[in-house]
């Protein structure tokens, strides 16, 4: 029996994977998660799901030109505090 990873999981693997250590645009972001057989609809949804994860402070939300996404490891404290 196989478990589904949740979004953010399956985008938080793919961006381990690829030792994403720079901030990213939702584009860039859905760039890799095809290039690693990751299916999610659009730049829009990567947006809208990282964006939920920021409010948990487990994704940093840096509003540049574009929007730009950078996963927070669990021991790493929010930068905003």
């Amino acid at each position: 029996m196989s478990s589904r990873r949740s979004e953010f999981e399956r985008i938080r693997a793919v961006l381990a994977e690829a030792d994403a250590d720079e901030p990213l645009s939702a584009r860039q972001i859905v760039a890799l998660l095809e290039e690693h057989g990751e299916d999610i609809e659009s730049a829009h949804r990567v947006a809208t799901i990282l964006g939920r994860y920021a409010e948990r402070g487990e994704v940093e939300v840096i509003r540049d030109q574009p929007y730009q996404y950078r996963l927070l490891d669990e021991q790493e404290p929010d930068p905003s505090d």
